[in-house]
């Protein structure tokens, strides 16, 4: 059987990339020494590759599945499969200028600005498609150069006809580049930290990202590829979902179970088990993590014995299928 081709990111996506996979019950060996670690499921083959490239190898084909960050699957406009949101790595693409620039708060202001002003405005970024988007949307831009495109600027190539706005590619440190080399950046954030420590302030958000898990369309089709791919999917939701959810247990008396029962939610049903004394009960169930506080009243009075995990996985099985559908 062919194996599938596993694409995983390297750089800042990476640890909490190898987290989720040991939680879902990966066991990855030799990620420190090679691009090519091994891992406990011989229908796989796993690449580190850089996270900007992987949704170009899985939409082309040469890697069947990925995680990536959905900023890269909205930058490359990558032909895909987008199946799950992994829900870490919270960043936001965000423009940011001079802290020093009290008056322009907003992109529209920092365009008026240098309109006024009769200068062109320099933005660095890695994200030349996405920065183009965010400028053209813009009421401002629209007003003042129309449907124009700003010029890009690369080693490669320079195009677009607005020579008053201009993107720069960056290939890092793009937070030092102003105000020498840039008027704007447009990078990802996480805590802000590198923004203040350079004098910067964010003054838009373009988007916000987490790490997404990606597939390749031609390879859902295959059916082989298609249930490894969806046991990857399954394994990985279900680390996704257990960080929501937590297991408890309780002891109740016979007199106070319906009661209890009404009131306690359940992922479908809870388990109610008879103790050796015939008028207490066991329940155990599935509640969302952000209820609990919520529950303590409830329980405090009608039952006993709490006991509380938080679960590594939780397998919503019947939502995690397949189609039908054969190569």
């Amino acid at each position: 059987m062919e194996k599938v081709k596993f694409a995983l990111p390297k750089g800042h996506l990476a640890e909490a990339t190898f987290e989720i996979l040991e939680r879902a019950g990966y066991v990855i060996s030799g990620r420190e020494r090679t691009y090519r670690p091994t891992i406990n499921d011989a229908r796989v083959d796993l690449k580190i590759i850089r996270p900007q490239e992987i949704p170009i190898f899985v939409s082309n084909g040469l890697q069947d599945v990925g995680i990536t960050g959905a900023d890269w699957v909205r930058e490359t406009h990558a032909d895909l499969e987008v199946l799950l949101n992994l829900e870490y790595s919270k960043v936001q693409l965000v423009m940011a200028v001079p802290k020093t620039w009290a008056e322009i708060n907003s992109l529209s202001e920092l365009l008026e600005e240098f309109s006024h002003e009769g200068k062109s405005l320099r933005i660095s970024t890695e994200y030349l498609n996405l920065s183009t988007e965010c400028l053209k949307s813009d009421t401002v831009y629209r007003d003042l150069y129309g449907d124009a495109d700003p010029v890009l600027v690369t080693p490669w190539f320079r195009k677009g006809e607005n020579e008053k706005v201009a993107i720069y590619l960056s290939f890092g440190a793009t937070e030092a580049k102003p105000p020498e080399n840039a008027d704007a950046i447009i990078e990802l954030v996480e805590t802000g930290t590198s923004l203040e420590q350079n004098n910067l302030k964010a003054i838009e958000t373009v988007m916000e990202s987490t790490a997404v898990l990606i597939a390749n369309k031609k390879a859902l089709r295959d059916h082989a590829k298609r249930e490894s791919i969806y046991d990857i999917m399954t394994l990985l939701k279900g680390v996704v979902d257990g960080r929501k959810k937590l297991h408890i247990f309780v002891n109740v008396s016979k007199g106070k179970l319906q009661e209890l029962l009404s009131l306690l939610p359940a992922l479908k049903g809870p388990t109610i088990a008879p103790l050796s004394n015939k008028d207490w009960y066991s329940v155990n169930t599935v509640i969302e993590k952000e209820r609990f506080l919520e529950l303590i009243p409830t329980l405090r009075r009608l039952a006993q014995g709490l006991v509380v995990y938080e679960p590594r996985q939780v397998l919503s099985l019947d939502n995690a299928r397949p189609g039908e559908q054969e190569s």
